[in-house]
């Protein structure tokens, strides 16, 4: 027979019934793990089973401690991004957005990245990273299609693409002469 203290702790706790714990353990976990936007963090505690008034309950908990911080989020995501070369401009805005920063936020951090950041020299650092040796001018023009569009879903501008492989094409030229 279970001892009286056990028996009586477990039912005196609802959330141990449930088997899922409480939100703000169940929070504390998640954000431990890495930085949340509050849209991600609503919707994991939802996916939980939590309900409406308890995850709100814990979402200003967590904003009122400063775990949780949009603003922060959204500006080291962004610079993580830029600085891996998995995104510049618009993808960042759209990753962004879609992990549910609001606009306004998602363009005030995208501006703080690009201040550290310079995007010809993330274009440059990236083309050396992963095709090494590529020379737009000599290179077959599927080859070529394959590296714009790498830079095109990253979120480079055609014309800075174009232009920074023209001119590298030409500067590998004239060194091999």
């Amino acid at each position: 027979m279970p001892s009286k203290a056990i028996v009586t702790k477990v039912s005196n706790n609802a959330e141990m019934k449930t088997g899922r714990g409480s939100p703000w353990a169940t929070a504390l976990r998640i954000l431990t793990r890495r930085d949340h936007s509050q849209a991600e963090l609503r919707k994991r505690l939802s996916d939980k089973g939590f309900d409406a008034e308890q995850i709100e309950t814990t979402l200003q908990r967590c904003l009122d401690l400063g775990y949780l911080d949009d603003a922060r989020y959204a500006l080291n995501r962004a610079a993580s991004l830029m600085n891996q070369g998995r995104a510049v401009g618009h993808r960042v805005l759209a990753d962004l957005r879609q992990r549910g920063v609001s606009d306004e936020l998602a363009e005030q951090a995208l501006a703080a990245a690009r201040e550290g950041y310079d995007e010809e020299t993330l274009l440059a650092d990236l083309l050396a990273r992963r095709f090494p040796g590529f020379n737009f001018n000599t290179a077959p023009a599927s080859d070529k299609r394959r590296v714009v569009k790498f830079f095109q879903r990253r979120g480079f501008p055609i014309d800075r693409i174009l232009d920074h492989l023209m001119r590298k094409g030409s500067a590998t030229d004239n060194e091999n002469r």
